[in-house]
């Protein structure tokens, strides 16, 4: 049997799709080539893309006015390219940033390269909530207390925060655009298209292997792009061009098609959100049933896709992660910022694993607790 794989990313994909991908390898449904050796602009893989883009939009509920565009960069890159494409909206081409852990302060740091953006909340402070002290980073700004311009381009914000743990999905109606960096939660659940504007996502995590970034935005904010916009990274061309300005990313489109066709023979988000909030319950009161373990974010916004935690004693971190590898559960070590452990437990991990995981803690605690 395959170890369980629990790292953050890149990140496991299902098995089905692996062995898909390997018996098609050196011909794809005998047109006698790899799919990395096709043309971008044949027959062979146009058809690819496009099963790609409609399975994808039945997955998510896509509606017909919003884009969907493959392209290169990872998530890292639309740090940029979302206020390239998006600043000139505004007449003042500003915009506010939602600031929840390290990856939304990235966003926020980069797009202050671009333009004079705003800081509209932070959870990089110290709070109490319930009668709880919570530390920077473990709790999410509630909506009713962000400090909007209505005079925006748009409302950032990154729904799961990969090393903090922390993930929100009640997305406020605004009357300017939200944008949302979906990264780590992206297939894991149903989105609101009616309150989110603009949703991207690097591959590596939910849909596939590294090196594809999937956009979904709404069309009609399209076509503001900043001059200084390269014009391969521009989302109103790529999406007048089918993502193929310039070559996209074939073979991780390819292999995202079959993660998506893997989803709809699951039977959709609705059941995919299903397993991963049973998934991560079982995990989560192992933790909170052990004085041996513990989490430290806020509980109404644990992320079901990245769960951080903490042994009793950090001198035991190093053996608790080589016999777990001894034990087939491989790549569990905590982000360098935060240290301890973490199970990145996305679409493609199965309930057997996580229970693979509680069961080896629960007999770690016992022998060193």
């Amino acid at each position: 049997m395959r170890p369980w794989n629990f790292s953050a990313g890149p990140a496991v994909l299902p098995f089905e799709v692996l062995q898909q991908v390997s018996a098609e390898l050196t011909d794809w449904h005998g047109s006698g080539m790899s799919v990395m050796e096709m043309s971008h602009r044949g027959p062979q893989f146009k058809q690819i893309i496009t099963e790609a883009e409609q399975d994808l939009r039945q997955l998510l509920a896509v509606p017909d006015d919003f884009a969907v565009l493959f392209t290169q960069g990872g998530a890292q890159a639309q740090n940029a390219l979302v206020p390239l494409n998006l600043l000139g909206r505004s007449a003042d081409k500003t915009a506010d940033y939602i600031v929840s852990g390290r990856w939304s302060q990235k966003s926020f740091e980069e797009a202050q390269r671009i333009g004079p953006v705003r800081l509209a909340a932070s959870s990089n402070q110290a709070r109490e909530i319930d009668g709880k002290e919570y530390a920077p980073y473990t709790w999410f700004p509630e909506p009713s207390g962000w400090d909007i311009n209505e005079q925006a381009a748009y409302v950032h914000a990154c729904s799961n925060e990969t090393v903090g743990g922390v993930e929100f999905a009640d997305w406020p109606e605004l009357d300017i655009p939200l944008i949302m960096d979906a990264s780590s939660d992206i297939l894991s659940q149903p989105i609101d298209f009616d309150r989110v504007s603009a949703v991207y996502a690097g591959a590596q995590k939910n849909i596939g292997p590294a090196g594809l970034t999937l956009i979904i935005v709404r069309k009609d904010i399209l076509g503001h792009a900043l001059p200084q916009c390269p014009s391969a990274l521009n989302y109103a061309l790529l999406e007048q061009q089918g993502s193929m300005v310039n070559t996209p990313p074939t073979f991780a489109i390819y292999v995202a098609g079959l993660v998506f066709k893997w989803l709809q023979q699951q039977g959709g988000v609705a059941e995919i959100e299903r397993r991963n909030k049973e998934k991560a319950r079982i995990l989560y009161e192992a933790i909170d049933k052990s004085d041996f373990y513990s989490n430290t974010v806020e509980p109404s916004v644990r992320s079901r896709m990245n769960i951080p935690f903490q042994l009793h004693d950090a001198q035991l971190d190093g053996l608790f992660l080589e016999k777990a590898a001894e034990a087939g559960l491989l790549q569990l070590k905590g982000h360098k910022s935060v240290g301890g452990m973490r199970a990145s437990i996305y679409n493609a991990m199965p309930l057997k694993g996580v229970q693979a995981l509680v069961q080896f803690m629960q007999d770690f605690e016992k022998e060193h607790g």
